[in-house]
């Protein structure tokens, strides 16, 4: 059985002319479970308004005022009352209660909310690069097709299938020097027709 049930059940009738929630938190901070019991169906009803007014989830507000009424039990040794009655120490817990399970709630959508918006920046980010990679190849191949036939055959040997400048004239058949020359023009064409600038 919860440990807020097993007052529910032990709980007498109050007389309100002795039974104080004063006196009866007191008993309970020694132990006394019956006393405890009186307490809690006096002081309950108001630290749920209390925990509702703050909550505003009646389920939510229902786990937190049994939290509020376990922990008064655990905690009735701490009541002091020439520092304010005991209604008002209990209801002051149950406002700090309700406060940290707004807090924690609305901490737990906002992280919801940045990894949503974390994940939904990714996957933007993915398409554009994307689709910018797949432009500048379009503009590249345009840009190649500009060339003469012997510029982008040096061009492609040298930086598509990573030949250096002596192997592409040995591909070729043809002197270093005129590798150079090609390789020079070809980038001047394709720096040209990318726009970039020098």
């Amino acid at each position: 059985m919860p440990e807020h049930d097993r007052f529910r059940a032990i709980s007498p009738q109050p007389d309100p002319q002795v039974d104080t929630p004063e006196v009866l938190l007191s008993r309970a901070a020694l132990g006394d479970e019956a006393a405890f019991a009186q307490f809690y169906d006096i002081i309950s009803p108001s630290v749920f308004g209390m925990v509702c007014r703050v909550v505003r989830d009646r389920a939510q507000s229902e786990e937190v005022t049994q939290d509020v009424m376990v922990e008064l039990w655990r905690t009735a040794s701490r009541f002091d009352a020439s520092k304010g009655s005991a209604t008002g120490w209990s209801l002051t817990l149950a406002h700090r209660r309700a406060i940290d399970r707004v807090r924690s709630a609305q901490a737990s959508t906002d992280r919801e909310h940045r990894s949503a918006m974390l994940s939904e920046r990714r996957e933007y980010d993915e398409v554009s690069e994307a689709v910018d990679a797949s432009m500048e190849r379009h503009q590249v191949q345009r840009c190649l097709g500009s060339l003469t036939e012997l510029q982008r055959e040096s061009v492609m040997l040298a930086f598509y299938q990573g030949y250096t400048y002596p192997e592409v004239a040995s591909l070729l058949k043809v002197p270093l020097g005129t590798v150079k020359t090609r390789m020079r023009d070809g980038l001047i064409r394709l720096r040209d027709c990318l726009g970039v600038s020098r």
